[in-house]
């Protein structure tokens, strides 16, 4: 025989729902601004490591990109849009920082 309380902790009526359960609020969606921050450490590390940086970059990226277009991606959330032509600039980018290693121009110059 269930409690003679309809808000007991024996009811059986599944109509019945207790009072005394805190229901969670679901906090607000906050924009985190994660990808500022990789820009800025990306910009840090340019800036001490100059051409490395650009070499190694540039080389992840067509790395990455070469895998996805590989996979079937045609087109890029990049400015550039097809994958072709964001392989042909990070390609270009990582000539110019290996020549700027080995031959000195640019804007690491320490003269």
């Amino acid at each position: 025989m269930p409690d003679a309380h309809p808000t007991g902790p024996h009811t059986t009526d599944p109509r019945i729902v207790p009072t005394d359960v805190a229901v969670p609020v679901a906090e607000p969606e906050v924009f985190d601004p994660l990808r500022l921050c990789i820009f800025a450490t990306i910009a840090l590390l340019g800036w001490l490591l100059g051409p490395i940086a650009l070499v190694f970059f540039a080389g992840l990226g067509v790395v990455g990109y070469g895998k996805a277009r590989r996979a079937g991606l045609l087109k890029s959330k990049c400015l550039l849009g097809d994958t072709r032509l964001v392989l042909a600039y990070l390609g270009l980018l990582v000539i110019v920082g290996a020549a700027a290693l080995v031959i000195g121009f640019g804007p690491w110059e320490l003269t």
